[in-house]
């Protein structure tokens, strides 16, 4: 086989699905398409539309086949989802992760889930743990349930599709799925308790060539030969994965989108608490990791109403003198602050540039927060839209007393899939210094700290 010089990846984001091609030789992307992933509110349950991803996948992989071309295929998807097949394809709609179950169900499910000392998985709402929603379809839909032959994690579900052939990978697996134990690397006892044992296809390494696209596919997409596909990774990890190879000493890496996922890598697994949305994720190489979530970035759209404005100094200067603030969480039931209901602290700001400001200092500090939780160590790196957002990286560095690096491009998730398919490490580079506000956010940072502190103890 000829080297590969171009590397299509399949990007399955909760928000939004692209499909990007990175050039082998510099790890950087050449060109890119992107579509909404859309729930579906139709059928036994909400669910993910992947006849339609699918589609927009097909004509993406249809456009980029003779211009600029590529040579292999990689993909990354987002975690807490997994696949239900039976002999030809869907057994039962890929069901959305934030639909929540009758109480009786959640109940029976926490009665026989693994404790998180076997797992490192908190107990999540809705189902955020795939052994939740797996216990739900079994229990509940009984007879479609008879028909699954084989369950896949998400990102090896797109790997299916493209190959015809099945496999499981430990990052998805390791996502708060309560299905894996990352002491022993196998799977947890709830894979025997749900009887799900003969359901699950064989682990492979991320890295691995899984196998060519089908000839259906290949006519699809104009291919006249089989491109190899690799087997995929949890986006997260997919963000992680280039720190990994490039650092050895502690340090941390935020990867931000929807849900802002912390790293801590030399970080300690023994002080992570269940209650608060920290957990031990698993990484490329069947590692575990100390991390923690929030849902920062829909927390930052809806605080901001979707407008986007950049706060000017003079705007920001007076949300934190006035303390402007807003207390966790606007999304509950994750996070370092599950159960608290979020309320704005000396009134709730007007103006789109005054919101902004507010929420990037609210997302810092909420960072900040997740970061100690998981101890970590190091210089932070932070990947996708966040990296973008100079107030939130100025006062991430004030509340950690650490170096700040804002990652360059979009999101690391393309680059980390790229990277199971042979393409090169690019060269890092840090466009600018990360500098500290000033002293008058630190009075801000611990009034919003003694004031969280305070709602904590009345819950």
């Amino acid at each position: 086989m000829s080297a590969i010089r171009h590397i299509a990846v399949l990007d399955i984001g909760k928000t939004n699905a692209k499909v990007v091609v990175v050039d082998a030789g510099t790890g950087l992307e050449i060109v890119a398409r992107s579509t909404p992933n859309r729930v579906l509110k139709t059928g036994l349950y909400p669910h993910y539309d992947v006849e339609t991803l699918w589609e927009f996948c097909l004509g993406a992989l249809s456009e980029f086949a003779s211009a600029p071309g590529f040579d292999a295929i990689s993909v990354t998807a987002h975690g807490a989802a997994a696949v239900l097949l039976d002999g030809q394809g869907l057994a039962m709609p890929a069901i959305d992760y934030e639909y929540s179950y009758p109480d009786e169900v959640c109940a029976a499910y926490a009665a026989l889930r693994p404790d998180f000392s076997e797992t490192g998985s908190p107990l999540q709402s809705g189902g955020l743990n795939v052994g939740a929603q797996i216990h739900y379809q079994k229990t509940q839909f009984p007879a479609e349930f008879a028909t699954v032959r084989t369950i896949v994690t998400y990102a090896q579900y797109w790997v299916w599709r493209l190959t015809g052939i099945a496999r499981n990978e430990v990052t998805s697996l390791g996502c708060h799925t309560d299905l894996w134990n990352p002491q022993t690397c196998s799977y947890s006892s709830l894979v025997d308790k749900l009887e799900l044992r003969p359901l699950l296809p064989p682990i492979a390494s991320a890295f691995e060539r899984i196998g060519g696209i089908l000839p259906a596919v290949a006519a699809e997409i104009g291919s006249k030969q089989s491109i190899p596909v690799y087997c995929g990774i949890h986006d997260s990890n997919a963000s992680l994965l280039p720190h990994l190879m490039r650092r050895k000493s502690g340090f941390s890496v935020i990867s931000t989108g929807t849900w802002v996922v912390l790293f801590a890598v030399g970080g300690t697994l023994e002080q992570l608490d269940p209650d608060r949305d920290t957990l031990a994720n698993v990484d490329v190489y069947g590692k575990a990791v100390p991390s923690a979530r929030f849902m920062g970035g829909r927390e930052f759209d809806q605080l901001t109403q979707g407008q986007i404005a950049e706060p000017d100094a003079e705007t920001l200067a007076r949300i934190i003198a006035d303390r402007t603030m807003i207390l966790p969480s606007i999304i509950q039931g994750s996070g370092p602050f599950p159960n608290h209901k979020a309320v704005w602290v000396n009134g709730e700001p007007d103006g789109a540039s005054d919101r902004n400001a507010a929420a990037s200092l609210y997302a810092a500090l909420m960072t900040q927060t997740s970061l100690q939780l998981i101890g970590a160590i190091g210089p932070t790196i932070v990947e996708g839209p966040f990296s973008r957002n100079q107030i939130y990286l100025s006062a991430l560095r004030s509340l950690t007393s650490r170096e700040v690096i804002a990652a360059p491009g979009s999101t690391g998730t393309s680059l980390g899939a790229a990277l199971l398919a042979g393409a090169k490490l690019p060269v890092e580079s840090v466009d600018e210094t990360i500098l500290s506000l000033g002293t008058d956010f630190d009075f801000y940072a611990r009034h919003w700290r003694d004031s969280t502190v305070d709602a904590r103890l009345l819950l």
